[in-house]
């Protein structure tokens, strides 16, 4: 069973829009995933500016894919380097610690996550 960033058990982190590499909702681990998108982060305008800004607009609807573009306030898996550059740009979004899958902390350390996490 897979756990997250503090030891338990992984919780999903949103069904709508639905995400996760595997599009079951969690930001589950998955070697066929490079992206790593292992971070449950709750959209901000800034950060969907800055991920548009390095080339990934996840604000734009792709109905081909089924994808309706996110918005403020929808959460989304998202990739561990992505959110950690956003970090370091003072961009993060903020987190849900308990839906982070905890293969992320090879990438963004815990205490980054926990200064991020939703309150």
């Amino acid at each position: 069973m897979a756990k997250n960033v503090l030891g338990t058990l992984l919780i999903p982190c949103s069904t709508y829009p639905v995400t996760g590499f595997m599009r079951d909702g969690c930001c589950g681990f998955h070697p066929e995933d490079s992206g790593r998108h292992t971070i449950c982060a709750e959209m901000t305008d800034e950060f969907l500016a800055f991920s548009t800004a390095q080339g990934n607009d996840l604000s734009t609807p792709i109905p081909d894919y089924g994808f309706p573009g996110l918005h403020a306030g929808d959460r989304w898996c998202v990739c561990a380097r992505r959110w950690l550059e956003a970090s370091e740009a003072g961009y993060a979004p903020p987190v849900v610690l308990e839906s982070c899958d905890e293969s992320c902390l090879e990438v963004v350390s815990l205490a980054d996550l926990m200064y991020h996490a939703l309150r």
